[in-house]
């Protein structure tokens, strides 16, 4: 976990407001992880069935472990993504159209050039990548130039994607079945697909970007305080570009491992990605008002909001719970996070 407190200094008190933020998180996903085999040992016995030990339930299986890993992977890159916008104070919600524009031209890129990766059809990967970076980039350009709020620009271009995948595949299918492309799911190393290692790979990326490089420490300036970091020099503008563009990278990775993950691409492949991104972001403690958080407070949300769907599937509870729970957690989140002594009104 990185260092949550605004100006790194050690709080006074352990049960202290900035270590209960800090801390949070991890505690949450620690309580959740107990929690739901203690729910299922319960079902069972009030079933008569022959379950004895906590440790024998599916939810501490490996096998299950691997499917909450496969399901979170798609998301985590785009959540990812959506960590270095709300780190500058912004929000971006065009993830779910940048992600099916992506994955169609991706798929269509792929078949064309042969149609698997001992071919040319390899190049299909940077082109997807350099499509994401395009959507960031146009999204971050409008926002910027136009002076429209970063929500509202993103989202309008999130509905363009989504046009535009639509008309690409005219609502049909395209299958990628190339087996060294599904590699990244069917073959497993230790018990988890190649996928959750590609991504694991992709977040340390991520970390070094935003922890080691000038761009990743100008979005903490950028978020702490605009006016600053206009006044100390700063091109705020290019900035927020740069932080779109390398927005739409991830989302196109997040593209690619949907893809990967069920082996077709189509307009509705970004489904769903926005609530559960920003869900996951706001739940791993990065603070809605920018400059606080990074990407492995976005690692714990995200492994809180799919360790929630599938416990609750585990244990059978039905779908609007489950969100009904993750509404409950953003809620008690950005509570949590938010000092509302220093903020007059909430945008």
């Amino acid at each position: 976990m990185t260092d949550m407190t605004a100006g790194g200094a050690m709080p006074r008190g352990v049960l202290s407001r900035e270590n209960l933020v800090k801390w949070a998180p991890l505690l949450v996903l620690g309580v959740l992880v107990l929690l739901f085999p203690v729910f299922e040992w319960l079902e069972d016995f009030r079933e008569g069935k022959d379950h004895i030990y906590l440790l024998d339930s599916r939810f501490f299986s490996i096998r299950n472990a691997s499917r909450i890993a496969v399901a979170a992977t798609p998301a985590l890159m785009v959540a990812i993504g959506v960590t270095f916008i709300i780190i500058m104070g912004s929000i971006d919600l065009s993830m779910e159209g940048t992600v099916s524009v992506s994955a169609v031209i991706f798929a269509f890129a792929f078949i064309a050039l042969g149609g698997t990766l001992a071919s040319w059809a390899w190049l299909a990967i940077p082109l997807a990548m350099i499509v994401g970076a395009l959507a960031g980039f146009i999204n971050g350009l409008v926002h910027v130039k136009l002076k429209i709020p970063s929500f509202m620009a993103s989202l309008a271009m999130g509905f363009v994607g989504t046009g535009f995948a639509l008309l690409l595949t005219g609502g049909d299918r395209i299958r990628v079945e190339d087996e060294l492309f599904r590699a990244l799911l069917t073959v497993r190393w230790l018990n988890f697909p190649i996928m959750c290692y590609v991504a694991l790979a992709a977040l340390i990326v991520a970390w070094f970007i935003q922890s080691r490089t000038t761009l990743g420490r100008n979005f903490y300036a950028v978020g702490g305080g605009e006016e600053l970091a206009q006044a100390s020099g700063l091109n705020v503008s290019r900035v927020r570009i740069m932080g779109f563009t390398l927005a739409g990278v991830f989302f196109a990775l997040g593209a690619l491992m949907a893809v990967g993950r069920i082996g077709i691409a189509e307009t509705a492949t970004g489904n769903n990605f926005m609530f559960i991104s920003i869900t996951a972001v706001v739940v791993g403690g990065t603070a809605l008002w920018g400059g606080i958080g990074g990407v492995w407070n976005t690692l714990v949300g995200v492994l809180i909001v799919n360790v929630i769907n599938n416990g609750m599937v585990v244990i059978g509870l039905p779908n609007w719970l489950q969100d009904g729970v993750l509404g409950l957690l953003v809620i008690a989140a950005v509570v949590l996070s938010t000092n509302r002594k220093s903020i007059s009104f909430v945008k």
